[in-house]
């Protein structure tokens, strides 16, 4: 008896074939310590697997949250760019994204160095960055495309029409990875002129300073020569092909005293705005720019797309890229909002009196 109840015992535990003693007469005693055995075996799996899946989880949870990260292409340096920064960062806060606790952001700037931004292209790329934010014009766009088929792109309004560029196959589906914002603000050269010309009735020559690259040159050659014929102006084109050239085209300007100064869209012109509306605002002469920066920064006025609107759109694609959507399939968007920015401490000072049906359609009036 006692000999059978051991090999009961003992095949019971290696499970690999039922006691031949449990279930057998008088063996009601065996029987039930099988049983019994058996539900010990089945929780004790049960246990084992309850423990396993409460440490995963655990461990899971414990694990940090991957930070996106975004990496932000400047042709400007950090002062100049800070406006733009600022205005981008509200509004993905906006949307819930705060730098430093749910996205990072990788900021490079190029300063205004030529070939500079090819090589802050390719540093974002090797930081693995999960989108570029490009806040420039043609040729940081075209530097990060040179950097990277793969990460998403974002422009953020600067540059020529995307489509007439190559950037993009058409507006409605991109097609590659870059999409974004175009404010095809060379497109409202005309506009800028007749308002520069409402604001000032007795202009009458303006000279034009621009950088000969991309859309400029158009501008120059086609655009502003058709606006200028109706509105009887004489326009004169002076280009600058570097920061060295601002002097010479300044002493220029001295001795041929337009009546007015208007400065065409481009990169150079971006890093030097400072030095235009200083130039301008000791000449006494009145300007218009492409974007409300100048303005802020002594500038006359500017005609161009609402920027606070523009950047609320980037962030739209900042999230919908994040949350996985293909740039290929978000279609680039143009300006819906337009602003016209007049700085009346600057009309003073120079002794310009705005004419009143201009100063009433003006968005913003700096007083």
């Amino acid at each position: 008896m006692n000999q059978i109840f051991r090999i009961s015992v003992v095949d019971s535990l290696s499970g690999n074939r039922q006691s031949k003693t449990c279930g057998e007469p008088f063996g009601w005693a065996q029987d039930k310590l099988c049983r019994t055995i058996k539900n010990l075996k089945w929780l004790g799996l049960s246990v084992i697997v309850f423990v396993l899946v409460v440490t995963g989880v655990v461990a899971q949870a414990q694990q940090p949250k991957r930070v996106p990260r975004i990496g932000y292409l400047s042709t400007n340096d950090p002062a100049g760019e800070s406006a733009r920064s600022e205005a981008i960062r509200l509004a993905l806060r906006e949307l819930g994204y705060i730098e430093g606790q749910n996205i990072a952001i990788e900021y490079r700037y190029a300063e205004g160095k030529r070939g500079r931004e090819s090589e802050l292209a390719a540093e974002l790329v090797r930081l693995k960055v999960d989108l570029i934010l490009v806040a420039g014009a043609d040729r940081t766009i075209q530097s990060a495309m040179n950097a990277t088929k793969t990460i998403p792109i974002v422009i953020t309004g600067g540059g020529n029409d995307p489509v007439k560029a190559g950037y993009v196959e058409s507006l409605a589906r991109p097609g590659g990875n870059i999409t974004g914002i175009t404010n095809l603000t060379r497109e409202l050269g005309g506009k800028r002129l007749e308002l520069l010309k409402e604001a000032v009735p007795k202009l009458a020559r303006v000279a034009l300073i621009y950088e000969p690259v991309g859309g400029g040159v158009r501008d120059v050659k086609e655009v502003l020569p058709v606006a200028a014929r109706a509105l009887r102006l004489t326009i004169q084109p002076l280009e600058i092909r570097g920061a060295d050239g601002f002097e010479k085209v300044f002493a220029a300007l001295n001795k041929e005293r337009p009546d007015g100064l208007y400065v065409l869209q481009s990169t150079l012109m971006n890093t030097n705005a400072k030095r235009i509306t200083n130039f301008a605002l000791k000449s006494r002469l009145p300007s218009m720019y492409y974007t409300k920066e100048f303005v802020d920064a002594g500038g006359l006025m500017s005609y161009g797309a609402d920027l606070a609107d523009s950047y609320r759109r980037v962030a739209y694609y900042v999230d919908r890229i994040l949350k996985g959507a293909k740039p290929a399939d978000l279609p680039v968007e143009q300006p819906t909002k337009f602003e016209l920015v007049i700085n009346l401490q600057t009309a003073k000072q120079i002794g310009v009196t705005i004419a009143p049906e201009v100063l009433a359609r003006a968005n913003k009036l700096i007083k």
